[in-house]
């Protein structure tokens, strides 16, 4: 971290060059086309992950392709709003720009690095103190700038203005080389002493985060196979956590054996901790704590997996736990929240309108009206993504007045539980738009107990 007191006059960027070494000859790669080297720099998929995709029939993506094309989504958007360029802080956006990696966990709360993308294709990216080799691989990335970009308190405390200022400097420059007399910026967030300097620079603030989750909502081949291989990983992980069902063990016990599935093959990071058993399955969005699952009890979890590549592994399923045969009641609410996602799915086509997919998706029982789930299908991509598809007691006039495309990919949800019923189920699938429906992503088997 830089000392506070060399904010203001700090240097203002620090350039990286791309080399390739030709004498090195021919490049080992890995099947996703990244460096075959035990001591890389750069994060990926283990050599565990490779080889169960492999078994699986399944094709990693191509990481340069899928660069490229991200980039080439970005620059359409912008062109087509006529942005002189976009400026990212959000940690998915700026994955989703560079593929570059850093910390994004810590990064959502400490907002220091960001990415500049002209409408020419230009790409700087602002990273922290020496972290700049962490992103030295991606030829995509023009330039890598050092320090600048975190004008938040923890950082610059009172010459928060000093550094916002020397920033927003920069991006008048890039403006001025990359967009001539077009100032029009889209920024998806900022500091607010960011934002005022970059009014009193002169640049015309637009919706960032509104062109980049628009630009991130048709994936292309290789992110969709980036997806089908994080599934994967997440269903192996998944299938362990059901031979580990047990009654005695804790929540969090299952729960931890997803998380180290996951980071064993190359995953990145797990968004929530929701999985409940027995009562504490009702009313849903309680998070795994201490409690022991009981035999007889229902196990309810949703996976919002950040597996491989960054890409989201987001489905949920409810078990029951034990020998015994479930009850009436919890095979009941099984069915119904089955046969609430299956019936929304059916649904899925290019060309229908979200307003359409709230007004004709499956009308859930009154009982469970009131404690229904927050959308019945939400984008997927990095992590949650738009469009939010609402129910009609939800639903925002004008908010996603848009239509499914092909490439598109949505998870379908359910949760079934009464206001004051003893317990409740939580069902989701990924799914992708294809050209003339939809492809059911997930794999990963309901519990037959609880449909037969």
């Amino acid at each position: 971290m830089p000392n506070p007191r060399d904010f203001a006059n700090m240097s203002s960027f620090s350039i990286i060059s791309h080399k390739i070494d030709p004498t090195r000859g021919e490049i080992a790669r890995r099947p996703d086309g990244s460096i075959d080297d035990n001591d890389r720099v750069e994060i990926g998929p283990t050599d565990i992950a490779f080889a169960e995709w492999a078994a699986l029939g399944l094709s990693a993506p191509t990481l340069d392709r899928m660069r490229s094309t991200r980039l080439q989504r970005i620059v359409s958007q912008l062109r087509k709003r006529d942005y002189a360029g976009v400026l990212c802080f959000d940690p998915l956006n700026i994955r989703y720009a560079t593929d570059s990696s850093n910390m994004h966990l810590w990064i959502t709360h400490n907002p220091s690095r960001a990415v500049f993308v002209s409408a020419d294709g230009y790409v700087v990216l602002w990273d922290l103190h020496h972290c700049g080799h962490l992103s030295e691989h991606l030829l995509l990335v023009n330039e890598i700038r050092m320090d600048g970009a975190g004008f938040y308190y923890f950082a610059a405390g009172d010459q928060e203005e000093a550094v916002a200022k020397s920033f927003a400097g920069q991006i008048d420059e890039l403006l001025r080389t990359h967009g001539g007399k077009n100032r029009r910026l889209a920024v998806d967030k900022i500091e607010i002493p960011g934002l005022r300097a970059l009014d009193a620079a002169g640049i015309e603030i637009c919706n960032g985060m509104q062109l980049m989750e628009h630009a991130r909502a048709v994936k292309g081949i290789d992110e969709i196979n980036a997806m089908r291989c994080s599934l994967a990983t997440c269903e192996i992980a998944v299938a362990k956590m059901r031979q580990l069902l047990r009654p005695g063990i804790a929540e969090t016990e299952l729960w931890s054996v997803l998380h180290a599935e996951n980071i064993a093959r190359g995953g990145e990071w797990i968004e929530t901790r929701i999985l409940t058993s027995g009562p504490r399955t009702n009313p849903w969005m309680q998070e795994a704590g201490p409690r022991r699952i009981a035999a007889g009890d229902l196990v309810a979890f949703d996976t919002d997996m950040v597996g491989p590549y960054g890409m989201c592994a987001d489905f949920s399923r409810t078990w029951f736990c034990g020998d015994g045969r479930p009850s009436d009641e919890q095979r009941r609410l099984h069915a119904i929240a089955l046969e609430h996602i299956t019936t929304n799915m059916e649904l899925l086509r290019p060309g229908i309108a979200f307003t359409e997919l709230t007004q004709r998706g499956h009308k859930l029982p009154e009982e469970f009206v009131d404690q229904r789930y927050g959308v019945m299908m939400h984008g997927i991509g990095l992590c949650d993504e738009y469009p939010a598809i609402y129910y009609p007691q939800d639903f925002i006039p004008g908010a996603f007045d848009y239509i499914l495309e092909p490439g598109m990919t949505l998870c379908v949800e359910a949760y079934i539980g009464a206001v004051g019923g003893r317990e409740g189920v939580k069902l989701e699938e990924q799914v992708l738009i294809t050209e003339d429906g939809y492809e059911k992503l997930t794999r990963c088997p309901f519990d037959a107990a609880l449909i037969s």
